[in-house]
């Protein structure tokens, strides 16, 4: 009952609260852009206790780097919901998010 995850919302960093015998998600960027954005992705950030013991596991799945490409599912992309995000590989899309010149609005 440590708590160690933060989420940023409406510009500012909020603490998550400790659920008992729990399980947390986070859906990532695939979901967002498979969505064509009704499902955000969320910065979050870990936070270090010094007194107290806590225990994170994470686990990371992605898709074949080159084979798979991102983009919003069809059904979600009309002519009044445009895609919001372009097709991509997996490798692009990280390139991209890690290495874009400008990260604007990323707040410490």
């Amino acid at each position: 009952m440590v708590p160690g995850l933060q989420l940023y919302y409406e510009g500012k960093w909020i603490t998550a609260k400790c659920v008992p015998d729990s399980i947390l998600m986070h859906i990532g960027d695939t979901i967002e852009i498979l969505s064509n954005g009704k499902y955000k992705s969320i910065l979050h950030r870990g936070l270090v206790n010094k007194e107290k013991v806590r225990i994170s596991w994470a686990v990371f799945c992605e898709p074949p780097k080159e084979k798979i490409i991102l983009k919003p599912l069809p059904e979600l992309v009309t002519d009044a919901e445009p895609a919001l995000f372009p097709p991509r590989t997996f490798a692009q899309h990280i390139q991209h998010k890690l290495f874009r010149k400008t990260q604007e609005g990323v707040p410490n």
